[in-house]
C-alpha cells in the first residue's frame, strides 16, 4: 500500500505557493498501486525516472533546498532523447474548466493557478502535451492521466486511440465533491 503522504513539514505559507495533494493525487496514487503487479512486470528491467511537476522556486528558497532545475514546458528540449524511450507518464494536469485567460495567465507567471487552470474545457494544457504522448512512449510504455468528465473522458479515449494508435482502460473513477475523477491507462495497440 503507498503510503499517504506526509505534509506536516510544510507550513500555512507554503500552501500559497504549492498545490496541496488532493483528491486528483490520492486518485492517482490509487491507480498506480491498482496496477503495481503489472507495471513491475509489464515494462522494461531498468525503469529510469523523470520527475516533472509545476513547481516555484520560492518553496526551495524557503526550505534552503539546493534546486538546479530545467525550467522547460514538457520537456520539449529532451523531446528528441526521450522519444520512444519512457516506460510510465504520469500526467495529472490542469484540468479545471476555467476562463482562457485564466490559463494563460496562470501559465506565464507560473503561480499555483497553473496546477489547476484547464481552460474553457479544462483541456487547453492536456491538449498540447496529448500531442507528444505517443511519440514520448516505449513500445511497452503505459501513459496515466488524471481527468474530470468535463474533460469529456469519451473524446479523449477516442482521439488519442484514432490519431495515435493508444488504447485505453479507465483504471479507476470516483467522485470528489464536485468532482467526477478518473485516471485513464493508454498503451500502444501493440502492447500485450
Amino acid at each position: 500500500m503507498i503510503p499517504t503522504p506526509r505534509l506536516s513539514h510544510l507550513s500555512a505559507e507554503d500552501f500559497d505557493l504549492v498545490y496541496e495533494p488532493a483528491e486528483d493525487t490520492f486518485i492517482l496514487l490509487d491507480a498506480l498501486e491498482q496496477d503495481a503487479e503489472d507495471l513491475r512486470t509489464g515494462i522494461e528491467n531498468k525503469v529510469t525516472f523523470l520527475l516533472s511537476t509545476p513547481i516555484t522556486t520560492q518553496l526551495y528558497v524557503l526550505r534552503q533546498i539546493p534546486l538546479n532545475p530545467i525550467n522547460a514546458s514538457f520537456a520539449l528540449p529532451f523531446h528528441s532523447r526521450l522519444a520512444h524511450a519512457i516506460d510510465v507518464i504520469l500526467f495529472n494536469p490542469p484540468y479545471v474548466p476555467t476562463i482562457i485567460s485564466e490559463v494563460s495567465e496562470a501559465q506565464d507567471i507560473k503561480g499555483i493557478a497553473g496546477s489547476w487552470a484547464g481552460g474553457s474545457d479544462g483541456m487547453q494544457v492536456t491538449n498540447r502535451f496529448l500531442e507528444m504522448v505517443a511519440d514520448l512512449l516505449s513500445p511497452r510504455g503505459r501513459f496515466y492521466l488524471v481527468a474530470v468528465k468535463e474533460n469529456n473522458i469519451p473524446e479523449i479515449q477516442h482521439r488519442m486511440l484514432n490519431t495515435y494508435g493508444l488504447k485505453s482502460t479507465i483504471v479507476l473513477s470516483r467522485r470528489a465533491g464536485r468532482e467526477h475523477l478518473s485516471v485513464i491507462r493508454f498503451t500502444r495497440m501493440s502492447s500485450s
